[in-house]
């Protein structure tokens, strides 16, 4: 998923290797607001400068590595940029495409955005990475997200998880405890509602947040019934309008309709979200771990927040949760400091530095040691995962770039009133038959 502000080609089998990494599509009038370093080739005119972009969650642990690199490496030099995900995703697919491109930059796993690794590695953009003693760590399941057609273009720490992000405080205040099932939740909402709490705070403004409620709801709709789900809507044999997706918009629709989000979704951003649960104002958010710091940050104490896996079902034994690779970087294929830049990805290849990034970002690192240390807020969703009960953010395994913006404008549409289940699911069929 690209991640947001900050966020899945699906291998085949057991769900829980399908993971991938939220992703947002871009319009292209977003590079007539971006920040100066984004918009000029900055640092590439200085000899041995690698200049590195990123998206917004990438800037806390890509900051301290890179610190940690020039310690061993004094003379080399890094010029870095980071902007929302909509903005460097735009620019930077102009610039890879113009020959002018930073030297790493953001990339998303697997498929179905136009700065995913499968879409830049068919056009010849990336550079091979599979050299590298880290790739070798790689799990085999975790194919689709990092490597096409056998080589290696991704450097991701590890794997991130869909839940709701929450506040202990405004839990308390209405005497509830997390829900782990989908009546529990609407008996948690209802509670929370009527002490003048906003259950569930939605920043669908901002475009990719609207995704999450749906990969939160899907895996208990569509995989856990029917793991070959995408196979089939690859051969053509399924549709989203015909399956789980109508049960999971329908879920959706049904906490607006209840009155469990905060007023006007449509007019609030993923900022405002943030600050209405940090701020206890709403008691929850359906978020990616990635961006639980940015969450913490906001919160007059950190501690006041937790995590849980998302009900989807009614049954706790059997909660299915989405899990996927998050946002990485690549080197393009025309770096102008190729080198330094695949020593730098080298080096972020470490046990260490997968541990510190994966860390930074709350996700689980996809190798580990016995120095190994999770985020203990994943406590509750790690025996999913090993249990084989996650599943990829679903824009992993679909074929091209416009499926994801189809789903977002689609939610919107939803909330807005201005189409239903089955309009929103058409919208989606249309877009996922589109030639890639």
């Amino acid at each position: 998923m690209t991640i947001g502000p900050h966020r899945p080609a699906a291998p085949v089998g057991r769900p829980v290797s399908r993971r991938g990494a939220l992703r947002i599509g871009a319009g292209s009038a977003a590079a007539l607001a971006l920040p100066p370093l984004l918009g000029a080739c900055s640092g590439s005119d200085r000899a041995g400068t690698v200049r590195v972009v990123g998206v917004a969650d990438q800037q806390k642990p890509l900051d301290a590595l890179i610190k940690r690199y020039r310690a061993g490496h004094p003379d080399a030099r890094f010029s870095t940029s980071f902007a929302p995900t909509d903005q460097v995703q735009t620019v930077v697919r102009t610039q890879l495409a113009g020959g002018n491109a930073p030297d790493a930059h953001v990339l998303f796993p697997g498929s179905g955005s136009a700065m995913s690794m499968v879409e830049l590695a068919r056009t010849g953009l990336l550079t091979d990475l599979s050299e590298q003693e880290w790739t070798r760590g790689i799990p085999k399941n975790f194919d689709p997200a990092y490597r096409h057609e056998g080589r290696t273009y991704l450097y991701s720490a590890g794997s991130s998880v869909i839940g709701a992000i929450y506040n202990k405080k405004a839990f308390a205040r209405a005497g509830v405890e997390p829900p782990g099932t989908w009546s529990e939740l609407l008996d948690v909402c209802a509670k929370l509602k009527a002490e003048g709490i906003v259950p569930l705070a939605l920043g669908a403004q901002t475009p990719w947040v609207t995704q999450l409620i749906s990969y939160a709801l899907v895996p208990n709709a569509v995989y856990a019934k029917n793991p070959g789900f995408d196979a089939e809507m690859a051969s053509g044999r399924a549709t989203f309008a015909d399956s789980g997706w109508t049960e999971a918009l329908g879920r959706y629709q049904e906490l607006q309709r209840r009155g469990f989000f905060n007023a006007n979704p449509n007019g609030t951003t993923f900022e405002q979200q943030t600050a209405l649960v940090a701020g206890g104002r709403a008691a929850m958010a359906v978020q990616v771990s990635a961006v639980l710091a940015t969450f913490r940050e906001a919160a007059a104490n950190p501690a006041d927040l937790g995590m849980f896996p998302f009900p989807g079902g009614d049954d706790p034994a059997d909660l299915w949760i989405p899990a996927g690779i998050v946002v990485g970087l690549g080197v393009a294929a025309h770096a102008k400091n190729p080198a330094r830049a695949k020593e730098f990805i080298a080096f972020l290849g470490q046990q260490e530095n997968i541990d510190r990034w994966a860390a930074d970002v709350s996700a689980i690192p996809f190798s580990r040691a016995a120095s190994t240390r999770i985020d203990p807020v994943l406590t509750d969703f790690l025996p999913v995962v090993d249990d084989n009960r996650a599943v990829p953010f679903m824009d992993q395994s679909w074929p091209n770039a416009e499926v994801q913006p189809a789903h977002f404008a689609a939610v919107q549409d939803l909330l807005a009133g201005k189409t239903d289940v089955k309009g929103a699911l058409g919208q989606m069929d249309t877009a996922y038959r589109k030639k890639p």
